[in-house]
């Protein structure tokens, strides 16, 4: 609730609104990006929905916080993951500043940065975490080539 002026029928209304199911929840979003075409799409708390929970597009997310050292550390190795997989159409690389964007699913928890979660195309309320491996590009390929519902080239020997 962000009213301009707090009075009892301002509450009213609120409290009305909110029980009939007809108010939206307040996101927190950074501006939608003009232009996401790099190897790595930016998400916003706005677009969360849109680019992660796309029922057409395995999803690879990054969530970090600006300030993370072991996240400006992961960047190159990230953009370089994205470059190597900007031709499969049906996966998408994406990062997420989870210090500026609100989370839209309770199923993507953020609990250290980074946090790196694989959302399947047929199952985004299961993502699977990445976990006990180096954040290097050999282990990050292998956790996308391990849980890709449908890559277009075959997969390499790693």
């Amino acid at each position: 609730m962000e009213p301009e002026e707090f009075d009892s029928d301002v509450l009213r209304q609120f409290v009305l609104a909110f029980k009939k199911g007809k108010l939206k929840p307040i996101v927190k979003s950074q501006p939608v990006p003009k232009n996401n075409k790099g190897p790595v799409k930016v998400v916003v708390g706005k677009t969360f929905d849109t680019i992660v929970m796309d029922p057409k597009n395995d999803v690879l997310i990054e969530f970090y916080a600006p300030w993370c050292g072991h996240c400006k550390k992961l960047e190159p190795v990230y953009t370089e993951l994205g470059k190597k997989y900007k031709n499969e159409k049906n996966l998408v690389i994406a990062k997420m500043d989870a210090t500026a964007n609100d989370v839209t699913n309770d199923h993507y928890k953020v609990e250290g940065f980074p946090t790196i979660y694989f959302a399947p195309r047929d199952n985004k309320n299961n993502p699977i975490k990445f976990e006990g491996g180096d954040r290097d590009l050999e282990h990050l390929s292998k956790f996308i080539e391990e849980h890709a519902t449908k890559l277009s080239r075959t997969k390499e020997e790693l």
